[in-house]
């Protein structure tokens, strides 16, 4: 009973405590996760965790451990803000390794990335042909940044000068085979005019389809659990000899 009530106190204690240093480290620590940020919070986490849990010591060590941790990141990222060289060691910088539609191997090997992880993040950005792509950086925080060359590059209503209203947001109507009225009264439609529009695809019922989507703008969107696709194409690695 008593060991409960001290890993009680002390979960509290963890829990405060890191709400705040999560305040004071900011939100770089989810929306710009690099490795240095990666393996702090690992760190500050697994300190909190023996903070609450380990009653064979004392919890005042764990918790000056704690607060080492949270205040030296706190440290390093006003010193990475203040200081750009500094930045540059501490959070690395950006690598190019697309360049003029050509892959530079030496900062692959550099990484220790693959060109396969490179097709993977390209596909992340919806490219999936290297003719389409004049230069590739792979940020800090392990994201690729895509420019496309020109000719790939989307033609934009704003380069044909031609105002376009906004499509909105799609809406679920059917959901894994299970029709959601109200959603479908907010577009002002009815069951009859749904029944049509799966009719029209060649659906008899509601239960065959897995997901069915409509914005404001009336693009209609139906997936049903049964796909007549005859051939999958498999883009996964070569699988080797063995």
């Amino acid at each position: 009973m008593n060991e409960g009530l001290v890993v009680l106190v002390r979960s509290i204690i963890s829990f405060f405590t890191l709400l705040i240093f999560a305040k004071l480290l900011g939100k770089q620590q989810i929306s710009q996760l690099t490795f240095f940020d990666y393996v702090l919070g690992i760190t500050i986490g697994s300190i909190a965790a023996e903070l609450t849990a380990d009653l064979s010591s004392r919890a005042w060590p764990h918790w000056v451990g704690l607060l080492s941790w949270a205040t030296l990141g706190y440290l390093m990222e006003l010193i990475t803000m203040k200081w750009r060289y500094a930045a540059k060691y501490i959070e690395g910088e950006p690598t190019i390794v697309i360049m003029n539609g050509k892959i530079m191997e030496k900062a692959l090997r550099k990484m220790k990335y693959r060109v396969s992880d490179i097709m993977a993040l390209l596909r992340n950005k919806n490219v999936f042909d290297l003719n389409e792509v004049d230069f590739a950086i792979v940020e800090p925080n392990g994201q690729l940044s895509v420019l496309k060359k020109a000719e790939y590059a989307p033609l934009t209503p704003k380069d044909m000068k031609i105002t376009k209203k906004s499509p909105g947001i799609s809406t679920e109507l059917i959901y894994d085979g299970i029709l959601i009225e109200e959603n479908l009264k907010q577009l002002n439609k009815d069951k009859k005019w749904l029944m049509n529009q799966l009719k029209a695809q060649g659906i008899k019922d509601i239960s065959e389809v897995f997901i069915a989507t409509l914005n404001p703008a009336g693009s209609f969107y139906v997936d049903k659990y049964k796909d007549k696709i005859k051939k999958i194409t498999d883009i996964g690695d070569y699988k080797g000899p063995y």
